[in-house]
């Protein structure tokens, strides 16, 4: 694969799990700084504004600010903003509220509603509501699609489910704000000043991840941490650029 200039890394699964730091991870990402390469995170977490996710960095020894994460929420309020929307419902746990400081959020009439990750609080109750918002005509965004994702050791239901049903009750496309969504990447690669060519996008989802960054002309590096699954890879139309056991093995691979 070509050298890239700048590395998009994904977080949970990537550079951390549940039990913690992927092991050397904090090391690897210090050499490929040192390197030259500029590093993003790229994350589809919808559960804590950028700060949170910041500090726990920070508390694993990796400096970043909030301008170096990019995420769903984040990416949501562009939009939002873009299309003039002021009453908005966000489905997600109130401390992501922050990141919605600008608008008016409502539980009645919303402009638009917000599709995110309520884990167990996605109850019959919560999906009515929401489907009866989007038939009264609320904009419909989601800002993932990932189908599941790994947490306590297992594979537990995602975002992607919740939005399909919906999407299926109603009879609408939901808008996508999240990886793997073409202003996401973008906007990652234009925060270090390079070209999509010249980024490289670092994860364990085949589809958000891999799929997603090829589809804007940015190489895709599986790493098989997190929810990897080789049966998944094996089955897959879908062709990482390089597969590693972990972000541990990329300076060797990526830095001269």
């Amino acid at each position: 694969m070509k050298r890239p200039s700048g590395l998009l890394l994904d977080l949970d699964g990537t550079v951390y799990e549940d039990e913690g730091l992927i092991p050397g991870a904090e090391t690897a990402i210090e050499a490929l700084r040192a390197g030259g390469l500029a590093v993003r995170f790229a994350t589809n977490t919808t559960r804590v504004p950028r700060s949170t996710i910041a500090g726990w960095l920070a508390d694993f020894g990796i400096p970043a600010t909030a301008d170096d994460i990019f995420t769903p929420p984040h990416a949501a309020v562009s939009w939002l903003r873009g299309n003039g929307i002021r009453r908005v419902a966000v489905c997600l746990p109130e401390g992501s509220f922050a990141e919605f400081a600008e608008f008016e959020i409502v539980d009645e009439h919303p402009e638009a509603v917000v599709i995110g990750d309520l884990g167990s609080a996605w109850t019959f109750e919560v999906m009515n509501r929401v489907f009866r918002w989007l038939l009264e005509g609320a904009e419909f965004v989601a800002l993932h699609r990932n189908r599941y994702w790994k947490t306590g050791g297992e594979l537990v239901l995602d975002v992607g489910a919740f939005v399909a049903a919906l999407e299926y009750a109603t009879g609408r496309q939901a808008t996508l704000v999240g990886k793997p969504s073409r202003p996401m990447f973008e906007a990652a690669a234009r925060s270090m000043g390079l070209e999509l060519s010249d980024v490289a996008m670092v994860g364990d989802d085949l589809q958000a991840d891999i799929a997603g960054a090829q589809a804007v002309g940015i190489q895709g590096i599986m790493v098989r941490t997190g929810k990897f699954r080789a049966e998944e890879l094996e089955s897959s139309e879908v062709e990482p650029d390089l597969v590693v056991d972990s972000i541990t093995a990329l300076p060797e691979l990526l830095v001269g």
